[in-house]
């Protein structure tokens, strides 16, 4: 069974790796090492690579290849316009996401569900 913490970063690793995206170009293997870097060690590079397949699909990176020298070019991933745009509703779902699960935290249970 999943744990908690792989749920809930299935909902949220576009926009991480948006945001990732919208700091710099990269990599695959540089943002599968920059989310690690960020604590998310049990990460697979494989999702990421997946992750990136379908925001290239969807319009929300360009991509350039760059030759490597280390092998075949890499695919340098670049923040498109359709991706910022889906970047900044992801910042509006995090922040109400957030705020909202503050209050939750914080309220005390017989505020939250008066008898």
């Amino acid at each position: 069974m999943p744990s908690q913490m792989t749920e809930m970063l299935k909902g949220t690793l576009e926009g991480i790796v948006l945001a990732i995206l919208a700091q710099r170009p990269a990599y695959g293997y540089e943002i599968t090492a920059r989310l690690r870097e960020q604590g998310f060690t049990e990460l697979a590079e494989g999702t990421i690579y997946a992750l990136l397949v379908r925001i290239e699909q969807k319009g929300l990176v360009d991509v350039e290849k760059v030759p490597s020298q280390k092998g075949p070019p890499r695919k340098v991933f670049t923040l498109g316009p359709s991706g910022t745009a889906r970047l900044a509703e992801f910042w509006e779902d995090w922040d109400f996401l957030s705020r909202a699960l503050s209050q939750l935290r914080t309220t005390p249970t017989d505020e939250r569900n008066p008898s």
